[in-house]
């Protein structure tokens, strides 16, 4: 009784611990990153983002918001890879980017971040939305743009502020984790959802939910195209024949070829039979004579060489002429 308990404990152990492991495995690959349903101020949130001075893109009649700040890389991820294909399934973007307030002291924001953000809150240009997500943050000077110490355009960046801190804390109350960037729309439904798409697993999500395709079927080329099947299968199609007008210039027509027929064999072929010899009386094998071999020549002896003379000339006399003498 006493082993039985044993192996009950042990049994029940193992099962907590797979069952544990099995929810975590859950809740870390796929359940994190679904999109949240907002059950509790939903209405709120809806006012919220509706009075926001957000930038549109043209085209779609299903908003979708997309709350972040510009050196977000997720933000800068998410801009640049599922914008358009949201605005290709009739999906309008709404863009609300902010200038992230100081934290103990320490700017968080650069001076063009900050005219650049205080431009779109009053301007909602897209086109120089475009500009400044297509150029590196380090590259972005906001040249031409008024400086945001202006009061005009400081109170946009303050409004910016306050209203990225009233979603977070309208989401908060709604058991809701707010990360950048937030997106958030409404589904098939009517419910609103939200997303804290801070990793890019959690995006296969937001486009199943708004019906866009994960992948893009490629058109079809008009200069290739599949040759036509027959009417009738039990007709054969006789095979193509290249004619002249197929062929470039420089070449010609294959040549038509005549059937090769094999040679004709004779109907009965005449039994070849053995010819019979009288046999020979054996002999004794001659032997073959043999080449008879030349003695060598000997060898003759070379005379010694002898010493080449050179001949003398004898000593040179004086000649003497009318005016000088010489050798």
């Amino acid at each position: 009784m006493r082993r039985f308990l044993i192996w009950t404990i042990l049994l029940a152990l193992i099962g907590v611990g797979l069952s544990v492991a099995a929810y975590w495995a859950y809740w870390n690959s796929y359940a994190r990153f679904q999109p949240v349903t907002v059950v509790e101020g939903g209405v709120e949130i809806q006012a919220l983002l509706d009075q926001s001075p957000y930038l549109a893109a043209e085209g779609g009649d299903r908003p979708v918001w997309i709350v972040g700040y510009r050196d977000s890389g997720a933000f800068q991820r998410f801009a640049g890879t599922e914008l358009d294909r949201l605005r290709a399934v009739g999906v309008q973007p709404r863009i609300l980017v902010f200038a992230r307030p100081d934290r103990e002291g320490v700017t968080q924001s650069t001076a063009a971040e900050r005219a650049t953000v205080a431009e779109l809150w009053l301007s909602r240009d897209w086109s120089l939305f475009d500009r400044w997500m297509a150029t590196s943050p380090a590259n972005w000077t906001a040249a031409g743009l008024p400086s945001a110490d202006a009061p005009n355009r400081a109170a946009m960046i303050d409004a910016g502020r306050e209203l990225s801190g009233e979603l977070i804390e309208r989401l908060d109350d709604a058991g809701i984790d707010a990360r950048w960037p937030l997106v958030i729309w409404r589904d098939g439904a009517g419910f609103l959802k939200v997303c804290a798409c801070t990793d890019s697993r959690s995006w296969p999500f937001v486009r199943d939910d708004l019906g866009v395709p994960e992948r893009e079927t490629p058109a079809a080329s008009p200069t290739l195209s599949a040759p036509a099947a027959p009417t009738d299968p039990a007709e054969p199609v006789a095979p193509a024949v290249p004619s002249a007008a197929d062929t470039g210039p420089g070449t010609r027509p294959y040549p038509e070829l005549e059937e090769i027929l094999p040679a004709p064999q004779p109907r009965y072929a005449p039994k070849a039979e053995p010819e019979t010899r009288p046999a020979a009386p054996l002999a004794t094998p001659t032997p073959e004579p043999r080449p008879q071999t030349r003695p060598a020549p000997p060898a003759r002896a070379t005379p010694p060489e002898r010493p080449r003379e050179t001949p003398n000339r004898g000593t040179p006399q004086p000649k003497r002429d009318e005016e000088s003498t010489f050798y």
